[in-house]
């Protein structure tokens, strides 16, 4: 704890500027040097996020922390949506110079629902799910991909979840399944439910399509949701191991402190993540 103290107090002046810079006229400084840059990781966000905003505002504020790639909820794209309904809202995206680049978390409790799933993924151009299923329906998850060439990333929930409390519990079942198959690590869900998510990241790397970045208060199961950098995740050490293994997915901010007047917390993480990536 000493040495992250020490970290953060090294650092504060880069993470506030890049806390600040997105709500400024230079919106897109930080991001420029970004896309495409291999000494970067790429930041999106999860669409939870933004549980409580229309699609406007939505992409308004993710303009105005200069993030590009999203991960989609049925609450702004239902999964009964009709096709034109599908291209009215990610045109709407699209125009604004945003990318959806996956689906969920969608659960799948029978096989109709894992039909409904890939349907919707199919109809959207969607390359990647996020998903909760029951066990018993991976054999024929496992069918859908290879047929749709469409991955699912599971879902770990934290302690409250029956199925995928953390990321073992998602890698012990899908370990010998089809590749396509993997992990989307909720890092503040599996710190709750007492894993770390460094050493998570190094044991499960091959299989991790995508992350959901925020902090928790305390490393217990009631730990509450709060701003990046200012709980218990150890995020330099996170980031270095994500550059380690040449992690290529999303690191997808999932704000859930303040979810109906967020906008202030989620500039911080945006911000403090940012800026600790440029000081690692």
């Amino acid at each position: 704890m000493a040495s992250r103290r020490k970290f953060l107090a090294t650092t504060v002046t880069g993470i506030t500027i890049a806390g600040l810079y997105p709500f400024g006229t230079k919106a897109n400084v930080l991001q420029a040097k970004q896309p495409g840059n291999k000494d970067f990781l790429q930041m999106g966000f999860a669409g939870y996020t933004f549980a409580n905003y229309t699609i406007e505002q939505s992409i308004a504020i993710m303009q105005r922390v200069g993030i590009n790639t999203f991960s989609i909820k049925d609450f702004h794209l239902p999964l009964d949506s009709t096709k034109e309904k599908m291209d009215e809202v990610i045109g709407k995206f699209s125009t604004a110079g945003i990318t959806i680049y996956a689906a969920g978390v969608i659960y799948m409790k029978t096989e109709q629902e894992v039909d409904r799933a890939f349907d919707y993924a199919k109809r959207a151009g969607f390359a990647m799910i996020v998903g909760a299923p029951n066990y018993e329906l991976l054999p024929y998850i496992e069918q859908k991909v290879k047929s749709l060439n469409i991955r699912l990333a599971i879902h770990n929930h934290g302690p409250e979840d029956k199925l995928y409390a953390g990321p073992k519990e998602v890698y012990d079942k899908i370990k010998d399944m089809d590749k396509r198959i993997g992990i989307c690590l909720d890092i503040g869900h599996a710190t709750r439910a007492g894993v770390d998510p460094v050493q998570a990241v190094s044991l499960y790397a091959t299989r991790i399509f995508d992350l959901h970045i925020k902090d928790v208060s305390a490393a217990v199961p009631d730990g509450k949701a709060i701003e990046l950098g200012r709980g218990v995740i150890d995020i330099p050490a996170l980031l270095k191991t994500l550059r380690k293994i040449n992690y290529a997915g999303k690191c997808s901010i999932e704000y859930e402190k303040d979810m109906k007047d967020s906008v202030a917390g989620i500039a911080e993480s945006v911000g403090f993540f940012r800026g600790v990536e440029r000081a690692v």
